[in-house]
């Protein structure tokens, strides 16, 4: 397992994203349940399974079951209120 946490701190909100990017591992543009698991557990976050949930149960406003387009963009500020990411971005 690849951990992303940042020594100088938290991510950036690109740098973030880019990671993301890399758990879409179907290629389909949306990070489902399990994709986000696995970038949470990348990133250090207890229970990843659990805030996978969440994470979705907070962005997925179209509910299809995946974490895409301008969802995206709320997953960053979501992982910024949780600390992945530093809020001087």
């Amino acid at each position: 397992m690849t951990r992303h946490v940042s020594k100088g701190g938290p991510l950036t909100e690109e740098q973030l994203l880019e990671i993301l990017k890399k758990y879409d591992v179907n290629h389909d543009g949306g990070l489902s349940k399990e994709e986000l698991k696995a970038a949470f557990q990348s990133l250090g976050a207890r229970l990843p399974g659990w805030r996978a949930n969440r994470a979705l149960h907070h962005v997925d406003t179209n509910g299809d079951g995946l974490v895409s387009g301008e969802e995206l963009k709320v997953l960053i500020q979501y992982a910024k209120k949780h600390g992945y990411i530093s809020s001087t971005n």
